[in-house]
């Protein structure tokens, strides 16, 4: 018979063996569901990852997602964008999804407000749109947090490239940073007026403590002042984490994949 000691070392052993099972099922799973592609910038070599539908077939044109990460996933290895927010969602219920997903990572250190991280999210858009037949009519965008950010600032400059925007707990002005608006003072109004009347549906938590829910809040008034089509949900008692409830609102994919270009 074994002894206490015996029994609590073989049970531990058993949760680190499940453990890893588990851990490498998961890495498996996300590697079939996240193909790994590349791309050549500047003389550097990018890994992002392209979700594609199970019943994809070349003889049609798709919707594409370009999704941008938050600043916990950045680095190099071409995996933790798939972990947080867009990703977890597609791996749970993927018939959600019928649409090519594009996922870049960011480098460390450096946001996508960064000229080479914004020509490495559309380099890897239009790489992966030209090999999935996708349709640049209808292309879309999505960040959280970082990618926040980095919706409304390729929203910015591209304001004809995608057909709706979905920025959870992002902004305009970082905090700490010098707001750098039109000549009214307003860099709200400014973003707003270059966007243009684009479609968009911002989330974000009115307990976030990483990035103020005013952020959300008063670009969400600024682009329906210029006449923009804005659906605005904020998450009463929920933190920065908004992103989960965001990605699973049942209307979200049918009212983005409703939107295309003219």
């Amino acid at each position: 018979m074994l002894g206490t000691k015996a029994t609590l070392r073989i049970s531990q052993e058993l949760s680190i063996l499940t453990l890893v099972f588990l851990m490498g099922t998961l890495s498996s799973l996300t590697a079939q569901t996240f193909q790994a592609r590349t791309i050549e910038i500047d003389g550097q070599r990018f890994i992002y990852r392209v979700y594609v539908p199970a019943d994809w077939s070349a003889d049609r044109q798709w919707p594409v997602i370009l999704f941008l990460h938050g600043a916990g996933e950045r680095g190099k290895d071409g995996i933790e964008q798939t972990t947080v927010g867009l990703g977890p969602q597609i791996l749970q219920n993927p018939s959600r999804f019928p649409a090519i997903v594009v996922m870049p990572q960011c480098r460390t250190g450096v946001f996508w407000n960064d000229p080479l991280m914004e020509k490495v999210a559309l380099g890897s858009l239009q790489q992966a749109t030209e090999e999935f037949n996708g349709d640049p009519r209808r292309t879309y965008l999505m960040g959280l947090s970082m990618g926040g950010y980095g919706t409304f600032g390729l929203a910015q400059k591209f304001p004809k490239r995608f057909a709706a925007y979905v920025p959870v707990c992002g902004g305009v002005v970082w905090r700490g940073q010098t707001a750098q608006g039109n000549a009214s003072g307003d860099p709200y109004a400014e973003a707003a007026r270059r966007i243009g009347k684009a479609p968009f549906w911002i989330f974000h938590g009115d307990q976030d403590s990483r990035v103020p829910v005013t952020e959300s809040r008063r670009m969400a008034a600024a682009l329906k002042d210029v006449g923009a089509e804005v659906r605005y949900t904020e998450y009463e008692g929920v933190g920065h984490n908004s992103w989960d409830k965001a990605y699973a609102e049942p209307e979200l994919m049918n009212w983005m994949l409703s939107k295309s270009l003219p």
